[in-house]
């Protein structure tokens, strides 16, 4: 999302600005396959959770709407951003040119594509590590606290938190623009994303630097937070573990601890924090090395690619971690796949 002083696509043709991804012909194909790849993977997985939470009764719950907001960030990820670099590695590929808006940041046109689509990535990336906070939070008291779960969380609380979580997170993406017109939108040569930059070249202003600091301050802060609470859950949950192999549980015990199914998706939400975590590291690697005046061109790919992919790690995790997701996900898709035979069998009948 922030790059302080790494080339447009201008300087493509430069030794110096050739990343190890797209350098030779193969690599540029292989790359763009990654890219289509990636966007089937993250529309495919986030619409079958979009249909199990929505179209299942058992998912109505404030868990699954949070859910279904995570899976809305991931979509716009794979709807938007991921399609604008397919199209410009295309065409750079098709016509040995970069499209025109590619050499010029968002300050020298009056319409840059990178003035929506390098916000939506912030955007999405701020709300996938608020909705996975507030899960943290969400599972937390049912763990910690099961008595009070039901009138503590509630759904139209969650409504209320997801809402806020979206406003406030977007309105922190496009802060950089608002407050400081030293900020830029640009398509970059090397991460091959819409990146924040500098308008001009030159050593970091106070100001657009105090800006910019506001994007790690915020992320590291909830991130924080979520693995604390993390460790907090899962040490309540071993402890509780380690009761049930001692003590017989009571009628009056049962109704005082998590349920198992509380436990189950503390959990998965603590592997979905491990995941995210895993894949927003390298940005954070990236984004303090490029304060200290680092480039690092090939990492910075790398390291925006793999927060892209996380888009599609959440109904894997889902999957592999959440049985009733997975039952529901099975029946979703095998209903999808006899609908067709029995419209043709209809139709068959029909003719006959």
């Amino acid at each position: 999302m922030i790059d302080a002083d790494t080339p447009t696509m201008l300087d493509r043709t430069e030794p110096a600005h050739c990343t190890v991804c797209c350098c030779a012909l193969t690599n540029k194909i292989l790359m763009v396959l990654f890219m289509v790849l990636l966007v089937f993977a993250i529309l495919f997985g986030n619409l079958v959770t979009l249909a199990v939470v929505l179209g299942t009764k058992h998912f109505h719950t404030p868990q699954g709407y949070l859910k279904a907001s995570l899976a809305v960030a991931d979509l716009a990820v794979g709807m938007f951003v991921v399609p604008l670099s397919i199209y410009a590695e295309v065409y750079l590929m098709a016509t040995d040119s970069a499209p025109e808006w590619t050499s010029y940041n968002s300050q020298s046109v009056s319409f840059h594509p990178c003035n929506v689509i390098g916000p939506i990535f912030a955007g999405c990336t701020l709300v996938s590590i608020t909705t996975i906070f507030l899960l943290t939070i969400e599972r937390s008291i049912a763990v910690l606290k099961p008595l009070h779960k039901d009138s503590v969380i509630t759904r139209k609380r969650t409504t209320i938190l997801i809402v806020l979580s979206w406003v406030g997170s977007f309105f922190l993406a496009v802060s950089p623009m608002l407050f400081s017109s030293e900020m830029a939108l640009e398509y970059n040569s090397c991460s091959r994303m819409c990146n924040y930059a500098l308008g001009t070249i030159g050593e970091f202003p106070s100001q657009a630097w105090n800006i910019l600091l506001l994007f790690p301050a915020f992320d590291f802060t909830l991130l924080g937070g979520t693995v604390v609470i993390n460790i907090i859950s899962m040490s309540s949950i071993r402890q509780h573990s380690r009761r049930r192999k001692h003590l017989a549980e009571s009628e009056c015990q049962s109704t005082t601890k998590p349920t198992f199914s509380d436990i189950k998706a503390a959990r998965t939400i603590g592997t979905l924090t491990v995941a995210f975590t895993a894949s927003f590291t390298p940005i954070a690697v990236f984004v303090v090395g490029n304060v200290l005046g680092n480039k690092w061109c090939n990492f910075s790919f790398f390291a925006f690619w793999i927060l892209a992919s996380n888009s599609c790690w959440n109904v894997i995790i889902y999957s592999v971690r959440d049985q009733k997701f997975r039952l529901c996900a099975h029946k979703l898709l095998s209903r999808e796949k006899t609908q067709p035979k029995a419209k043709q069998m209809n139709t068959s009948g029909n003719k006959d």
